[in-house]
């Protein structure tokens, strides 16, 4: 009995303190020396194998497979510092092979590991819930991969540990594209840019900026261009690096072009028209670079339709300025004289029949190309409502021959219709086709940046360009202040 009896407690103390002694074969619990691991699950020559359970004394687990003793295969791993879980293939305790990381903090990754980290092909959703597929190296993007970032924009291509590097293309979610050589996680080399306006940017890049881009717009020519009373024009415009070279690599910006009559009143001895705006007609004053404010002045091409003939010279006689200010206009060196000016002839083309009446410029925009744009048939329209013509006529060379050249100033008769060159007098449809014209003098116009969103979010500076009409025939150009008034001939 004694001999049974002490073998009892023996085998009893053993079942009851499975620390003495792992288990060697099947299912046991063993619970380490150190305390801080618990196994529960399957056993082969006392070693852990087959499925089973690690419990570590921070809370965190395995769940899984075991060969020989070790984490060997398909289980599931939570750590319990940072909360993240791991379902996937381990080998000797770490994930690797293929499996499924979800973090607490936001986002998963599902792919390939090695000894713990991100490696080789996978797809990443970060706690943003913007999404990478491709390639990883030592738990960063590296390699092939495309990603769509939190705002809607989408890239594909070349990555250097976690940045965008190399060739790739950019699909912003307005509509813009970039397809070229990248750095550092910006444009840098060459590249293409495609913007949701429909610019282009074709050339060199650095550190996010185009190398070659548009700084400011230029209308080439003389500083002063010359034109007809009635003439259409052509401008062409350039589009300038700082350097003062074409930016050939731009297309598609938008220009729009307008223009602007002088503003400011002009001494009474000038010869060049301005315009006084009725009080219902507010038109704020526009700068511009050549001293005088200017206020907008209409801009028609023959190529929107206009006016019957019959109905264009009516509506011409309807802007004629009253009659007794209107002779002594005509009468005066403003519409007389033999000089020719180059873009304007007399004649069939330049009548009101021809080129329309409507102050209205359909083609007003175009589309740059190759740094360069082109506006053709180019004409003034006659004078808006609530625009009135003011003719200065008096000029200092009355003194020299003592014979008053007309003009409507202080003390002054009105001077009747005089002859035109060659002994004609004006007839009605003449009338018409001057008033329907814009009246000689000073102009500007303006070539504007439009382009809508601005390309690359900069929109260039607005340029001028000075612009004096002269009447038809006339021997000299209207006087401007500061120039001087001419000798008798």
């Amino acid at each position: 009995m004694a001999a049974a009896g002490g073998g009892n407690p023996s085998s009893s103390r053993s079942f009851r303190d499975p620390r003495r002694r792992p288990p060697r074969e099947g299912y046991g619990v063993y619970v380490y020396p150190n305390s801080f691991f618990r196994y529960e699950g399957e056993w082969k020559g006392g070693k852990k194998h087959g499925w089973g359970k690690l419990l570590f004394k921070d809370g965190s687990y395995y769940e899984g497979e075991f060969v020989d003793g070790e984490i060997t295969g398909e289980g599931c791993r939570l750590w319990a510092s940072s909360g993240n879980t791991y379902s996937g293939q381990f080998v000797l305790g770490e994930p690797q092979g293929h499996g499924i990381m979800k973090y607490k903090a936001g986002g998963h990754y599902e792919g390939e590991l090695s000894h713990g980290a991100r490696e080789g092909h996978g797809h990443l959703v970060d706690p943003d819930g913007q999404a990478y597929w491709g390639s990883f190296h030592d738990n960063k993007r590296h390699g092939q991969g495309h990603m769509v970032f939190q705002n809607g924009d989408k890239y594909e291509g070349n990555w250097v540990q976690d940045r965008r590097q190399g060739h790739g293309v950019l699909c912003r979610a307005d509509g813009s594209t970039y397809e070229g050589q990248w750095h550092s996680d910006v444009f840098s080399g060459l590249g293409n840019m495609t913007h949701c306006s429909g610019a282009i940017y074709r050339g060199m890049w650095i550190n996010g900026h185009p190398v070659a881009q548009a700084k400011r717009i230029v209308i080439t020519g003389p500083e002063v261009m010359d034109v007809a009373q009635g003439s259409s024009f052509t401008l062409s415009v350039q589009l300038q690096q700082d350097n003062g070279e074409v930016a050939k690599g731009e297309d598609g910006r938008v220009l729009k072009i307008s223009a602007g009559v002088r503003y400011v009143q002009l001494p009474a001895y000038s010869e060049v028209s301005f315009f006084k705006v009725n009080k219902d007609s507010q038109e704020t004053p526009i700068q511009t670079p050549f001293g005088f404010d200017c206020i907008a002045y209409p801009l028609w091409s023959p190529k929107s339709g206009g006016l019957e003939p019959r109905a264009a010279l009516e509506s011409a006689r309807d802007l004629l300025p009253p009659k007794g200010e209107l002779e002594p206009a005509l009468a005066s060196n403003t519409f007389r004289g033999q000089r020719d000016i180059p873009g304007g002839v007399p004649g069939e083309n330049s009548s009101p029949s021809s080129w329309g009446l409507k102050p209205q410029c359909p083609e007003d925009c175009q589309r740059v190309e190759q740094g360069c744009a082109q506006f053709s048939d180019v004409r003034l329209g006659p004078p808006p409502p609530g625009y009135s013509p003011v003719f200065f006529l008096n000029d200092p060379r009355e003194k020299a021959d003592g014979r008053p050249r007309g003009g409507l100033g202080p003390g002054r008769t009105t001077p009747t219709m005089q002859d035109l060159p060659g002994g004609s007098r004006l007839d009605g449809v003449a009338t018409a086709e001057l008033a329907a014209a814009a009246f000689p003098g000073e102009y500007v116009i303006m070539i504007r940046d439009v382009t809508d969103p601005p390309f690359l979010g900069h929109t260039l500076p607005t340029a001028f360009k000075h612009l004096r009409v002269l009447g038809k025939g006339m021997d000299q150009r209207p006087h401007v202040p500061g120039e001087g008034p001419e000798s008798p001939s």
